[in-house]
């Protein structure tokens, strides 16, 4: 009686040519599918954002040495080094282009940053927070500002250079200069000692800001 791989090994050599016996081996020629590979060629649009100009005032002088840019203003200095895809091309109207070489991910971030050291070198950049709650006060003590914010002792934190701050009424920040990251990272430093809550809404936020309040526990029902 023939064993079940013999018969499916018989019925399979059957369904293939026979090419001859050599050595005692059967030899079978098997046809394998052929499987079409297409290569299609995709291309990718460059950034609405990157591709947008940037206009350069008449007080703002750039310095391009290979992938280094160097921009000074009236209000300070502020450099950047770009990618090796990226290529930058002023023209005679004051107007800056960047211009990829390879399309890259990061192209309309870099435009941003290009255009945020423009501006704040020229124009400037400020950031509002206010202090809401019982007690909470600022000051600012030289070169640093001092928060009373509710904790045992009152929070001391040094301006850096480059920055100005001013407190309006003692719950009115505002944090200005030309490097728009460093704003923000000093802001944000600011607001961490004490986020707003959600209850009462006390707290450090942003002028700006809108905080989602959410309910209390209700009592118990009399």
């Amino acid at each position: 009686m023939a064993s079940p791989i013999g018969a499916s090994l018989q019925s399979s050599c059957l369904r293939c040519p026979f090419l001859g016996e050599a050595n005692g081996i059967r030899v079978f020629k098997v046809s394998t599918p052929r499987v079409a590979v297409v290569r299609k060629i995709v291309e990718c649009k460059e950034s609405r954002i990157g591709k947008q100009p940037i206009p350069v005032p008449s007080n703002v002088t750039l310095t391009m040495s290979g992938q280094d840019l160097k921009v000074k203003g009236p209000l300070g200095e502020l450099a950047i080094t770009y990618p090796r895809e990226i290529k930058l091309d002023k023209e005679d109207s004051g107007i800056l282009r960047l211009v990829i070489t390879l399309w890259i991910l990061y192209y309309g971030i870099q435009r941003t940053l290009t255009d945020n050291m423009v501006v704040g070198v020229s124009k400037g950049f400020e950031k509002r927070l206010q202090l809401v709650g019982t007690g909470y006060r600022a000051t600012v003590e030289g070169k640093d500002i001092v928060l009373n914010l509710g904790f045992s002792h009152p929070v001391r934190m040094t301006i850096p250079d480059g920055l100005q701050v001013k407190v309006e009424e003692n719950t009115r920040i505002a944090v200005s200069g030309y490097d728009k990251s460093a704003i923000g990272q000093f802001a944000a430093s600011i607001r961490k000692w004490r986020p707003p809550e959600p209850y009462k809404g006390k707290g450090v936020k942003y002028a700006d800001e809108i905080v989602r309040r959410k309910e209390g526990k209700a009592g118990k029902k009399k």
